[in-house]
């Protein structure tokens, strides 16, 4: 008989397979931009960190980002790592998925996913004291439950006006002036930061339902894990290839595109 394995390691399979794609896909809504790719540059200042050149003028002298990435050769080894798993396991498997299921029923499928996250959207905006946004996800999570028949349908955004406000405990201690801390590439985990990855293991233990809905001994978890990154990555179109092809190094880009993302995500 199989041993049930812990809510962390459940969390830890859960945030591998999750961003393994991270890096190519966006986890935003179909009609949103992809935060980790595409995004204004960033300019940096700070001389005792690494410097990041300007990649264009768009961005005023006041509107400053650093980034500190002091493991760039392993950072870049492991997002050459991921960069082909993405290419080589899971784009194909994804381009085979899509092709058996129609697309308004994956964007079904992304719905029931998102809404079986409303408890990490509702307890960190919560523990950030926005009242609004915490009562707006629980209604969101009631009406799209129950109306939307258990999630797959967001009747809360398109009958009734509300849109998802997606919160997480990377941005909740950020809200509370904690630092990104080193810039971070893993093995099946992606961009990251040394605060974002603790608030992602927070999220997974603590609050993410998934653990406790889908049986780990018949595999349930596993496989209800990896369908949500194979559907997400169905409905893409090709971003990241789109990206690799016009940018000089793809690397440095989502980098800063990533660093902006979560400074903007924390000032909100």
């Amino acid at each position: 008989m199989i041993k049930r394995p812990t809510r962390l390691f459940r969390s830890y399979l859960f945030i591998s397979l999750f961003c393994m794609a991270s890096v190519p896909l966006s986890s935003q809504a179909k009609d949103e931009v992809d935060p980790r790719i595409i995004s204004t540059p960033v300019k940096t200042a700070a001389p005792a960190e690494k410097s990041l050149p300007p990649m264009d003028d768009f961005t005023d002298d006041e509107d400053i980002i650093t980034v500190n990435d002091p493991f760039e050769a392993f950072n870049r080894s492991m997002f050459n790592f991921n960069d082909k798993a993405y290419f080589y396991v899971l784009k194909p498997v994804a381009r085979a998925y899509g092709k058996v299921v129609p697309e308004k029923g994956r964007i079904s499928i992304k719905n029931f996913f998102t809404n079986l996250l409303a408890p990490v959207r509702i307890l960190n905006s919560a523990f950030q004291l926005k009242g609004e946004d915490a009562t707006n996800e629980f209604v969101r999570f009631m009406v799209n439950t129950t109306i939307g028949l258990g999630g797959f349908f967001d009747v809360a955004k398109t009958d009734f006006g509300i849109p998802i406000k997606k919160e997480d405990f990377g941005q909740t201690l950020g809200h509370y002036d904690v630092g990104n801390g080193p810039y971070l590439v893993i093995p099946f985990l992606g961009p990251t930061t040394l605060r974002d990855g603790f608030g992602m293991i927070v999220d997974g233990v603590a609050l993410d339902p998934s653990g406790e809905i889908f049986e780990d001994e018949t595999g349930q978890y596993i496989a209800a894990k990896f369908l949500q990154i194979e559907n997400e990555i169905s409905l893409d179109k090709d971003t990241y290839e789109a990206l690799k092809k016009d940018s000089i190094d793809p690397y440095i880009f989502i980098r800063n595109a990533y660093i902006q993302f979560r400074q903007g995500a924390v000032e909100k």
